[in-house]
């Protein structure tokens, strides 16, 4: 089981590289976006506290109807006071203010996926909460790597009160 928290956030701005993939390229495309946008992050200005931010924007998309192949926009940035200097080729994102429940993942990458499992499987079916339809994000140190054993990251899924 893991730890969970629930927050309450404001909006919270984003600069960074998104690309459109799948729960099916999602490992691969995401390591592709990270390895364009980390050697450019120092390229921010206006950044905001050491942490990167994985970003999955499903849209309008109800959390029921994703399959391996729907397509979604993923992001990878870092948290900025405002929006003034956005670096050449990256773009803005709000995290939309709102309540989330916060997991901490500790473990290895290829091990998430189980917890993930937990999460929707178990943990939101058995909480007072539902899904909102806002971003789901991870917030991950700077040295943060795939390839660490050890990792640990904040899993930031958005809720709302059940009806």
């Amino acid at each position: 089981m893991m730890k969970h928290r629930i927050e309450e956030t404001k909006d919270r701005l984003v600069v960074g590289i998104k690309a459109n993939m799948s729960l099916q390229t999602i490992q691969q495309e995401t390591g592709n976006l990270a390895r364009q946008f980390m050697p450019r992050r120092h390229e921010i200005s206006s950044r905001l506290g050491k942490h990167v931010f994985s970003i999955q924007d499903y849209g309008e998309l109800e959390m029921k109807d994703i399959t391996a192949r729907t397509t979604f926009e993923k992001w990878v940035g870092v948290e900025v006071s405002n929006l003034d200097d956005i670096p050449k080729g990256m773009e803005p994102f709000i995290l939309k203010a709102g309540t989330y429940a916060v997991f901490t993942y500790k473990g290895a990458t290829q091990d998430f996926p189980k917890s993930r499992q937990y999460i929707f499987q178990d943990w939101l079916p058995n909480s007072d909460f539902e899904l909102d339809n806002r971003a789901h994000f991870e917030e991950l140190s700077e040295n943060y790597s795939k390839y660490l054993q050890n990792i640990e990251e904040d899993v930031w899924i958005p809720i709302k009160g059940k009806d």
